[in-house]
């Protein structure tokens, strides 16, 4: 049977302990980025909500939080992920479907399926283009096998009409996200999230939708921190990011 014992597993905060999440002590552990990826999905009750490369869940249940009454899917490659995933929903009392699944290769019912939200959080890595991880979770998390074209192709053939993506990467792969958006997807914003002022931007956050028709959108950065450098052991987030991170809010897209 899929599972990780209990004994593996700490139970971890999230939103100010909104969401509680079991995660593995040694392995993949969400930190900050599926939070920020759940804060900027524009979602509203009723919402069909599908997250590609799920893991344990938060991405989702961090949502749930913000928006009630969404219908969630999530697929999960790793049968010990997708079971901590259902772990996760039942934990918080949320209604959640976890499908374990190659997202290139879907079961039909899931492909008989559109959504108005499709997110994910793909691997940062090109499978092998970092260094190896001892868990093999952590070394899926980081540099999975499946090609960032094949994420979006998923998401776009998911989307209901003028539905919505959303996806956090590292911001030198922005170049194959927009490649991989061509005769797909519309409407591409990029919001780069940048740790503190004067810093380049590690990651973004790329906003696209099915059937949009807008012109492309290049945000200034979000920056995350206050200071130009971090100084103490203390929090140095900015109110409006520590309100996304510790109470839930949404995140302050630019218009």
């Amino acid at each position: 049977m899929p599972g990780f014992d209990d004994a593996a597993l700490s139970q971890d905060a999230f939103l100010g302990g909104e969401v509680q999440l079991l995660q593995p002590k040694q392995g993949y552990r969400a930190g900050v980025d599926p939070v920020l990826l759940a804060a900027a999905v524009p979602a509203r009750p009723g919402d069909r909500v599908l997250e590609l490369g799920c893991g344990g869940g938060p991405g989702l249940l961090c949502l749930a939080a913000r928006v009630p009454d969404l219908k969630l899917t999530g697929v999960e490659l790793q049968a010990d992920y997708a079971d901590l995933a259902r772990r996760n929903a039942a934990l918080n009392s949320v209604d959640m479907t976890v499908v374990e699944a190659d997202l290139a290769e879907l079961p039909m019912d899931l492909r008989q399926q559109q959504f108005d939200q499709v997110i994910a959080n793909p691997p940062y890595y090109r499978a092998g283009a970092h260094s190896p991880a001892q868990d093999v979770g952590r070394q899926i998390a980081l540099g999975g096998a499946t090609e960032l074209n094949v994420w979006f192709d998923t998401a776009a053939r998911r989307l209901s009409h003028k539905g919505y993506l959303h996806m956090i990467q590292r911001a030198d792969r922005l170049p194959e996200m927009l490649g991989a958006c061509l005769g797909r997807l519309g409407s591409l914003e990029v919001l780069p999230l940048a740790a503190r002022v004067g810093r380049s931007a590690e990651l973004v956050l790329l906003r696209a939708r099915k059937g949009g028709r807008a012109g492309f959108k290049l945000h200034a950065p979000l920056i995350l921190h206050d200071g130009e450098a971090h100084l103490c052991d203390a929090e140095s987030y900015r109110p409006d990011i520590r309100a996304v991170l510790r109470d839930g809010c949404a995140l302050p897209w630019p218009r």
